[in-house]
This record gives C-alpha cells, structure tokens and sequence, in this order.
C-alpha cells in the first residue's frame, strides 16, 4: 500500500508539473499578441529609414544656398552652437579648432575633426533643431548645411549651392586620418590559439600608474593630470 501511495504522488506531481508547464507556455504565447498596434507598413519603415552613408546613400532630394542657410542657421541653431559655430555655454562646437588635434588639448569641430559631411547632413536632418527634430524640408537642411561648411572653410562660396547632385563632392579636411579597421589581416600574425609563454619579462606584472575619472580631460588650456 506504502508503495501505491508513493506511485499515486509521483503521478499526481508530474500531472501538476506538465499542467503547470503547458499553462506557463500558454500564458507566454499570448503574451506576445497583445492585440494592439499593428505590422509597420513599408511606408512607415521608410520614415525612420532615412541614415545617410558616406557614399551618398540615403542622400535626400533637395538643394539650398549657404547664403540662405546663413539666416536659417541663426534663427534655429544659433542659441545653441553660437553664431558662427563656436558653441553658446556647454553645446557643441561646430567649426575652428584647425590645426589642434595633435596639441593636448584637441578642439574636435566638423571642420578640424569630423572624417564626413554625410555625418553632419545626418545628424541635422535627423535630430536638429533641438526640441523641434526632423522639423526642416529637405531644401532648409541643405541650406544650413552648406552654411556649417562654409563656416568651416569647407566651402567658400556663400553663393554655393548644395544638393544631392553634387554633395559627393564634398570632403573634409581630416578625413584621410580616418582608416578602415584592418586587424583582420594587418595582425592576423599575432592571432594564436595557444598564446605564447616563452621568453616573457621576469617578474611579476606591477602597475605603474593609474589614469583618475576626474582631472583626465584637459580644460582652459591645461594638460590633464594622471597620478
């Protein structure tokens, strides 16, 4: 009897296992069909699809002239990144800063560092202005960015006139210090399944320095320090 006993609860826990089991799957299924929303059509999708790559991809149709792009820029981005780009209290810096990034204390402007005018025609159409995003037609945001070039020396002309048909022709000047990740084969070399053990430097590894969170970034000029 003892024994029927223990057979009776072994099959009566598994029964409670499984159900409990089957009512779990059952309960995550119906999780996943909320009965709300609905497939994103293809016209939806492309309305966020909208990243430009540096060959042109994405580029949108449209053209403006920096000289239109002038008033523009000061009556939306202006407050922010200040009247010609050299930024208004902590926003971003848009334009000098030529000639720094090899000092200790590198301005990284579109016109000194950025490797892309694609990055910054994205970026615009994208986020800016602030609080008021993918707000500009497609004619205002070539104009404006032909204005930031201009401000950069990139463009000389504030006559000049941007657009997707001649937008590939723009380079800025850092960009050839932009190069393509070749680890796959400049260090294929250095890539061993069984790392090596011989001829290692005697001792025991010790550290010699130690890099603070605060006081590593250079401000007013001055090198940052490192205890």
């Amino acid at each position: 009897m003892s024994r029927c006993l223990d057979v009776c609860r072994a099959a009566a826990a598994l029964t409670i296992f499984v159900t409990l089991a089957v009512s779990i799957s059952a309960a995550m299924g119906g999780a996943r069909k909320l009965g709300i929303g609905h497939e994103a059509t293809k016209e939806e999708i492309a309305g966020w699809a909208i990243s430009i790559r540096p060959d042109g991809q994405g580029l949108p149709v449209g053209k403006g002239r920096v000289k239109d792009g002038e008033a523009l820029y000061v009556e939306r981005c202006a407050a922010c990144h200040g009247e010609f780009g050299e930024s208004a209290g902590r926003w971003p810096i848009l334009s000098g800063g030529n000639g720094t990034l090899a000092s200790h204390d590198p301005v990284k402007s579109v016109g000194s560092y950025w490797p892309y005018a694609s990055t910054l025609l994205d970026y615009i159409r994208r986020s800016m202005p602030f609080g008021a995003a993918q707000s500009l037609s497609n004619d205002e945001l070539y104009s404006i960015t032909a204005y930031v070039l201009y401000l950069n020396d990139v463009i000389k002309d504030e006559q000049f006139e941007l657009s997707d048909k001649n937008f590939a022709t723009i380079r800025l000047p850092n960009e050839p210090n932009f190069i393509d990740d070749d680890r796959e084969t400049s260090e294929k070399a250095f890539w061993q399944k069984n790392p090596c053990m011989t001829n290692c430097a005697p001792g025991v590894a010790k550290i010699t320095g130690r890099a603070r969170v605060i006081d590593v970034t250079p401000e007013n000029g001055k090198p940052g320090k490192v205890d």
